[in-house]
């Protein structure tokens, strides 16, 4: 038996149980149900990202994205006194800080990049959406480095409390995250 939810639908509500012919064998009609089962929208919606992810390509370029990702970030912010380390998996990144991350989380909110706390309050997280492309990354790192100065400005402050600043979100935003950059930085060209 495995179950699987949000992400099948690129973040719409969704979710499926898969199961074995001897399990299925064993459920009668209408034992199992959910007030949401069968939308249609939903369901082409999981449909069409099913066929974007089976493509043989795409999940070699989810890869070569987050290695290009951690390299640039590495590039631009590995230099820092503050950024002790850049690791991730594919296109899911932590900026691991030896100070408060919530200064450098909300400079970056500021400037149209959506990114979000994680570990004790000291990680950049980054968990962009699996068809973001290299501009898109590029644009990401450019306004990480352009307020990278914020994690010194905050920490110099006496009585500094941002690093008791938690963000709590729900998986679906994830998709949201990055394209937040591109939605705000067209609104800002007018």
């Amino acid at each position: 038996m495995m179950t699987l939810a949000k992400p099948l639908a690129g973040g719409l509500p969704i979710g499926a149980v898969l199961v074995t012919e001897r399990v299925a064998s064993s459920i009668n009609y209408g034992d199992h149900g959910s007030t949401f089962a069968g939308n249609p929208l939903v369901c082409n919606a999981a449909l069409a990202v099913l066929d974007k992810i089976s493509k043989p390509d795409f999940l070699s370029s989810v890869s070569n994205k987050g290695l290009y990702f951690k390299e640039l970030l590495k590039q631009k912010l590995g230099r820092n006194r503050h950024v002790k380390e850049i690791r991730g998996l594919g296109l899911i990144i932590g900026i691991d800080l030896d100070v408060p991350a919530s200064p450098l989380v909300d400079a970056c909110r500021n400037s149209g990049l959506l990114v979000l706390t994680a570990g004790k309050g000291n990680v950049v997280r980054l968990v962009p959406p699996l068809i973001i492309t290299e501009k898109e990354l590029e644009q990401a790192a450019e306004i990480l480095c352009k307020n990278l100065p914020a994690l010194d400005e905050s920490n110099q402050k006496p009585g500094n409390r941002a690093g008791r600043r938690r963000v709590f979100h729900s998986a679906s935003s994830n998709l949201m995250e990055f394209r937040y950059l591109r939605i705000h930085s067209n609104l800002r060209k007018g």
